[in-house]
């Protein structure tokens, strides 16, 4: 692949890496507003992580939440999220400077390790505000009907190994790149 066609992918990977951003939260107060769409039998399909774990199931209960209960679901969840939009925010920026042929620079190394850090946070965050959510959405439950929930699945650790193999990508390519800014001294 030449380095124009591959700067023409790299743009418009940056551009569908921002378009996902901004639907994965519109999906995820989606959920919250019109639980409906969820993907539990009563649903449409459209369950998204830790917002589809709590509404699956009890769709026509979370339709029947007051504002400010939902608007607390919609920010307990979206808590999570928030640091996997900082992890595809630096690969947009990376995609960016790949746009611009810069493949062996420090800061593409950097804008990696972070993508790699944001997914780590993102799982954590997703372990420890699921039992916050689970308490939140069956507050107004009577007394032995409230939950206290806490999964640990199988995608969290393939994304947590992902978040692992990324960083020592990122770490090899700093590596490559200062071997490559020396190179360039010496010529």
């Amino acid at each position: 692949m030449n380095s124009q066609r591959l700067a023409q992918l790299s743009q418009r990977m940056s551009l569908i890496t921002l378009l996902l951003i901004v639907a994965m939260l519109l999906l995820n107060t989606a959920l919250w507003l019109f639980p409906v769409l969820g993907s539990s039998a009563d649903g449409l399909g459209f369950g998204f992580a830790l917002s589809d774990r709590q509404i699956q199931g009890r769709a026509g209960q979370v339709a029947l939440f007051p504002g400010w209960q939902i608007l607390g679901c919609i920010v307990l969840s979206s808590i999570p999220l928030m640091a996997l939009v900082s992890g595809l925010n630096h690969l947009r920026r990376l995609f960016q400077s790949y746009a611009r042929g810069e493949y062996f620079s420090s800061d593409a190394a950097q804008r990696l390790g972070k993508v790699g850090r944001a997914v780590a946070v993102w799982v954590l965050l997703d372990f420890l505000c699921e039992p916050l959510l689970s308490v939140w959405v069956s507050m107004n439950e009577p007394v032995g009907q409230r939950l206290l929930t806490l999964s640990v699945t199988a995608p969290s650790f393939v994304a947590l190994f992902l978040a692992a193999c990324i960083s020592v990508i990122a770490r090899i390519l700093w590596q490559a790149s200062e071997v490559d800014s020396e190179n360039r001294t010496f010529v």
